[in-house]
């Protein structure tokens, strides 16, 4: 499945009043994911395996390293837990680094928050606006996704412009 996600992720010293704020908001719940992500060494773009209680999934992307809400193009392939993928992945591919976070998942719409614990950073929200194979226009998405950052009083220093995964290999 290709996707259009326009996304913000920031820096919280706790996620509380956020989350607290956005269940103002009515959002659907979709429960408490416990998430490893493996990246693997790629010469474009990544390229992670995502396994979880909730979500699984092999994510392509590409994205800029901006330290404002961006664009990323993603090719998504979701399965049914099994470790013969990890198995396979990790013989062809070496792994760059392994980023373990809990996850609270809510979505309004086409808007999928984050609330996440990430072992090693702390905590952090993300929001990404979806859209599905040409759903919603780069613009709408942009539009959704800023506004839930002015909803949220999310400042620009608080935006972090890296991935987990980036964030990690920065600090080793």
């Amino acid at each position: 499945m290709q996707i259009d996600n326009f996304e913000f992720k920031a820096k919280v010293d706790t996620y509380k009043s956020y989350e607290e704020k956005l269940l103002e908001l009515n959002p659907e719940y979709k429960g408490v994911d416990h998430q490893v992500d493996t990246y693997f060494v790629q010469l474009k773009g990544r390229l992670k395996l995502r396994e979880g209680n909730i979500e699984n999934s092999l994510i392509f992307y590409n994205r800029p390293n901006s330290p404002t809400a961006k664009l990323s193009k993603v090719i998504l392939y979701k399965f049914d837990p099994n470790p013969a993928l990890h198995a396979i992945l990790s013989t062809l591919f070496e792994t760059l680094v392994v980023v373990k976070k809990t996850r609270k998942i809510y979505f309004i719409d086409n808007v999928k928050f984050h609330f996440d614990q990430v072992s090693g950073l702390g905590e952090f929200i993300e929001v990404e606006s979806i859209g599905k194979e040409g759903s919603h226009t780069i613009e709408e998405l942009s539009k959704s996704t800023h506004f839930y950052q002015n909803y949220f009083g999310i400042s620009e220093e608080q935006l972090i412009e890296m991935s987990y995964s980036d964030l990690l290999l920065e600090k080793a």
